[in-house]
């Protein structure tokens, strides 16, 4: 009887979540037609914001959906990983450090700023402004005296700043890399090729355990780095070459896209219109920032615009890496980058908790 309970739930959440997917892919197709950058990744998005706020409240899709988004992003992310990329970044090591400090910098004074003007107390602002890791900042923020539905909310604005703007203003702003690595997504080798079917069974398998392989290791984006290290050893341990189709890639951008388009708060996003309109113009302001930190590191390194820019952005890891994949660069070196910011967020932010507490006791700030 439970089980067959569990089924019917299982069934009626699997038909809930057909409507917004297929607002999604509509969605998709037009700005695809419109030759938006990113098109199955923002379209998707935005779908899932308009289908929140049609139905009045955050709309909970079943996991599996942006797990095996991720999942896929993952795989893809890893054949297309060089183990030179490796080397690549301990030759860039200074530059690196230094920039993600930059950028670390800038992140505390946006926070101090929108504690300042946006009316949130220090403890909310700062915390909301700490990019990547937002699912632990969301989760210790009690602790720490600061509003968490805040905290969610801006981390959440934050994110969507980063995806809608940073690809299209990449695009525009910077020359094209070469978009013909966009057909098919894989590692370019002498090794022979396997039947299409074999590749897509390997993949299934990668994902299945990348899923079950990240969470027992409690990998940080267990998902995505669980699938990224599985889909890299599969590939480096195989004797033919592996590829992940541009279609199944796009099928990945879309169910991340929707996932976190539909848990986007309206009713709560009202309350807090102020601190948003300070957020907005702060984010932005980031962007523009983290932007000069990339260009700066082009110049330093001579490492291409677009890989350069999007090593540096405030957040969004799997977007950026879906965006490197649609717009060309190097997929390995901004995953590097990117991996290496998040980790000296998750080394350095026990000891700065326990420096804010003691901070926020000594001043009374709650």
């Amino acid at each position: 009887m439970l089980n067959h309970q569990k089924t019917i739930s299982k069934l009626s959440s699997i038909k809930r979540a057909i409507a917004p997917i297929t607002l999604a892919i509509l969605v998709s197709f037009i700005f695809d037609w419109l030759n938006f950058p990113v098109a199955w990744l923002l379209g998707p998005m935005i779908a899932g914001i308009i289908y929140a706020i049609i139905k009045g409240s955050p709309q909970k899709l079943p996991r599996i959906i942006i797990m095996l988004g991720k999942a896929i992003i993952g795989i893809a992310t890893a054949f297309r990983f060089s183990s030179g990329t490796i080397s690549l970044i301990s030759t860039y090591a200074i530059p690196v450090v230094g920039c993600i400090l930059i950028t670390a910098l800038l992140s505390m004074c946006k926070g101090y700023l929108l504690s300042l003007w946006g009316g949130v107390s220090r403890s909310t602002g700062f915390l909301a402004s700490i990019p990547g890791t937002a699912p632990a900042i969301v989760s210790m923020s009690k602790e720490l005296g600061a509003d968490a539905i805040a905290v969610a909310i801006l981390q959440y604005l934050r994110l969507l700043l980063v995806v809608f703007i940073v690809p299209t203003a990449t695009i525009f702003m910077f020359p094209a890399i070469d978009q013909t690595q966009n057909t098919t997504l894989l590692l370019t080798s002498g090794k022979t090729s396997i039947p299409m079917f074999w590749n897509l069974l390997l993949i299934a398998g990668c994902c299945a355990l990348g899923i079950w392989g990240g969470k027992k290791l409690r990998l940080p984006s267990s998902v995505f780095f669980g699938s990224f290290i599985v889909g890299l050893n599969t590939l480096w341990a195989m004797p033919f070459q592996l590829q992940v189709p541009q279609w199944l890639f796009t099928v990945g951008l879309l169910l991340v896209g929707i996932s976190i388009g539909v848990e986007f708060d309206w009713k709560n996003a009202r309350q807090l219109w102020k601190a948003i309109l300070i957020e907005v113009g702060l984010v932005i302001g980031l962007i523009i920032g983290c932007f000069g930190v990339g260009y700066k590191f082009h110049l330093l390194t001579e490492v291409d615009l677009i890989t350069s820019v999007l090593s540096f952005t405030p957040g969004g890891l799997q977007a950026m890496i879906a965006t490197v994949n649609e717009l060309g660069g190097d997929v390995g070196l901004v995953l590097a980058i990117q991996l290496t910011r998040m980790l000296t967020i998750i080394l350095i932010g026990p000891g700065l908790t326990t420096l804010i507490v003691k901070r926020m006791k000594r001043t009374n700030i709650v």
